[in-house]
């Protein structure tokens, strides 16, 4: 019987650091995609039945409310 001294249990890797630093949250403390529900919801109903070319005005008026929660939308 020898004088091996148990070996420690491997060391798990550290997490990759997360680029962001966690999900981006607007002035409501909601993420993005819980922000602006109501423009969220017409723009969403427009694009199904219309077709994206025909949603100009509600897909502008969604990004205008997630601007105004901070976040930054092109």
């Amino acid at each position: 019987m020898g004088n091996a001294a148990p070996s420690a249990p491997a060391a798990a890797p550290a997490p990759a650091p997360a680029k962001s630093g966690g999900p981006q949250l607007g002035k409501s403390g909601k993420k993005i995609c819980c922000s602006c529900p109501t423009t969220k919801v017409v723009r969403d109903e427009c694009v199904v039945t219309k077709g994206q070319e025909h949603c100009s005005a509600e897909i502008e008026a969604h990004k205008v409310c997630l601007r105004q929660e901070g976040f930054r939308v092109d």
